[in-house]
């Protein structure tokens, strides 16, 4: 059996080397085209991995801050200060020195309230009024009673209160 000789007939030639570069074009075009899909898809990979490292990130701070708010509402707010208002402090022709020991005396009647939890003394508010009504305070040769007209119950207490000379000794 002979084997024809393809290399002396130029359409045989022209056909092998039309197969051969048709072949090199078309794997560089398919490897044109793996490369464009490639680059293209390692950009969305990109865009995906910064998105999910900023939800990460975001999710992270979000867990922090839910503990924080967590412990912050686990404790409870308490009573820090209170703050004593006479209203007719003028008409009376009270002075300031005297107003201050007026004061004075009714934050030590109600001195005790001061680091018990809101919620327990706004259940007990009638205490707290009962205690500064009921009550005379002396100053001097005066003797001074009070009728509470507002009172406001949060981490500072505000008493707002209308002072009566009760009588003089």
């Amino acid at each position: 059996m002979h084997v024809p000789q393809y290399h002396k007939k130029p359409g045989w030639q022209r056909f092998l080397v039309g197969i051969f570069f048709g072949a090199l074009i078309s794997y560089w075009v398919v490897l044109f085209m793996y490369g464009d899909m490639y680059e293209s898809l390692l950009k969305e990979y990109s865009k995906v991995e910064n998105k999910l490292h900023d939800a990460e990130k975001r999710i992270s701070v979000l867990e922090e801050d839910n503990e924080d708010l967590n412990k912050k509402s686990n404790q409870k707010i308490t009573i820090e200060e209170i703050d004593l208002e006479i209203l007719n402090a003028k008409d009376l022709k009270i002075d300031i020195l005297l107003q201050d020991q007026l004061e004075r005396l009714v934050k030590e009647e109600l001195e005790d309230i001061i680091g018990i939890d809101i919620q327990t003394i706004a259940a007990s508010d009638s205490l707290i009024v009962s205690s500064i009504e009921n009550k005379n305070f002396k100053v001097d040769d005066f003797t001074y009673s009070f009728e509470i007209k507002r009172l406001v119950i949060a981490t500072t207490v505000k008493i707002v209160v209308h002072a009566n000379l009760s009588d003089s000794v």
